[in-house]
């Protein structure tokens, strides 16, 4: 059985190789429209026979296609994605959920590693346990979603960064000149399955979901062959594992509205806005004892700070000071664009161009989707033509010979006498990649037509 093709969703990671096409934002532009949810605690009265509605065809069906286009890696049964179960074995799953006797497998534990060193672990589920927790997840996020409070902006519908960031940015023109950075320390590993599930219970009546997610949770992980169980946390890398986060930290979002913070959560990033250094360190003391006695949560006091906004980074995002406050991309985050073009770069002698502008495009288009939405476009600018030199650089090498390379460039409309004198230099190919002769040979327009993108409109 076939259920056609459906819109991809996109939960908004800095996943650069994922992301649409369009030019950067118009500097003044600020992505601000929100829907502010109705704060409440939900009534857990018309919720005793939720797995029914979880069940729905229609639902199922939509699982299905929401897990066939998000893609992903096979899980422990090395099943793919493109293997969708047909009508039967779908019909199976749904009477093992309607009955409660479904039982979910091990995830397959995976490192992604991080361009500042260290590796990020992921956990995969196989491709049916994906449907499940995706057919979860859209009916528990229908009736969760509207209780959440209006500071939370991560995996949320109608939510995004660009919110959380301009968010940021007017408390901080308000006023609001310190912040109170809180990085939770492993918060996705740490996560107390009782205290989740008792959240959970407040919310749902019907055992058989609670049953479910408990089982999830409870699934364990496979590393390196051997299956190990999970007594904490909610494993980064299924469907439904946003969504509890989210309840976990909702209690947070309530306690800092109680107390009449300004403050602003993505997920497990948190900035709370105050107007002095000592009301910050009031803050940060206090939250910090509710984070750790109260969630059962670590504060990672390395990476957690009090301190001027233009000092620290949100989402990828810091700000300029003086009166105007601007949106600008943080040193960290130019620092990782920087080695990811490298390593791509790096490769271009023995791939070849082609190859290298494959992973380069849809690279530096969702990066400029992301970060277009800065209010400095000098930067864009800038790493948009150090990107371009890295390709020259890159090509120059490709090239080895001094007879190719005098070819190549009399090949592009270089006179003789000067690209004799490039081709027999005996400098790199970084100093020569920034001379006339060989901007002239491989030009800005060279570039466009190999479907190059600018990380801003006008360069």
């Amino acid at each position: 059985m076939s259920f056609g093709n459906d819109r991809r969703r996109k939960i908004q990671r800095l996943d650069f190789s994922r992301s649409g096409q369009g030019e950067a934002r118009s500097p003044g532009a600020e992505e601000t429209e929100s829907n502010p949810a109705a704060h409440g605690t939900e009534s857990p009265a018309d919720t005793a026979r939720l797995m029914e509605a979880i069940c729905e065809w229609k639902n199922l069906k939509e699982a299905v296609h929401r897990v066939w286009a998000n893609q992903g890696s096979a899980g422990i049964d090395g099943r793919g994605v493109d293997q969708r179960p047909d009508y039967r074995e779908l019909e199976a799953i749904r009477d093992r959920m309607l009955k409660g006797t479904y039982e979910p497998q091990p995830v397959k534990r995976v490192e992604i590693p991080k361009p500042g060193g260290g590796v990020r672990q992921l956990g995969i589920p196989t491709v049916v346990d994906r449907i499940v927790q995706q057919a979860v997840l859209q009916v528990l996020q229908r009736h969760w979603d509207p209780t959440f409070s209006e500071h939370s902006y991560g995996f949320r519908p109608g939510r995004s960064a660009h919110q959380a960031v301009a968010r940021a940015q007017e408390y901080i023109a308000g006023g609001h000149g310190w912040v109170v950075d809180l990085d939770l320390e492993k918060f996705f590993d740490r996560v107390n399955h009782d205290r989740l599930m008792g959240r959970i219970a407040q919310r749902i009546r019907d055992k058989r979901v609670l049953k479910l997610i408990r089982a999830f949770l409870n699934a364990g992980v496979m590393d390196d062959g051997l299956i190990r169980p999970t007594v904490e946390g909610t494993p980064q890398g299924g469907p439904l594992s946003p969504l509890l986060s989210n309840i976990v930290l909702d209690e947070l979002d309530r306690e800092l509205e109680r107390r009449g913070h300004r403050f602003v959560r993505y997920a497990d990033d948190c900035n709370i806005y105050v107007r002095s250094e000592r009301a910050g360190d009031r803050v940060m003391e206090g939250v910090t004892r509710f984070i750790t006695r109260k969630l059962r949560l670590r504060v990672n006091r390395e990476k957690s700070a009090v301190g001027r906004p233009q000092r620290r980074k949100f989402l990828g995002f810091s700000f300029t000071g003086g009166r105007e406050i601007r949106r600008r991309i943080a040193p960290k985050a130019i620092a990782e664009f920087r080695w990811r073009i490298r390593e791509i770069t790096r490769r271009t002698p023995g791939v070849g161009l082609k190859k290298t502008l494959a992973a380069l495009i849809p690279y530096m288009r969702g990066w400029r989707s992301y970060f277009g939405f800065c209010q400095t476009p000098s930067v864009l600018r800038d790493l948009t033509r150090w990107v371009r030199r890295r390709l020259r650089s890159a090509l120059w090498r490709l090239w080895k010979t001094p007879r190719r390379r005098r070819a190549a460039l009399l090949e592009r409309g270089v006179p003789d006498w000067q690209a004799r004198q490039v081709a027999g230099s005996s400098k790199g190919s970084w100093p020569l990649s920034h001379t006339g002769a060989v901007q002239t040979a491989l030009s800005n327009e060279y570039f466009r037509s190999l479907g190059l993108p600018s990380l801003v409109a006008d360069c």
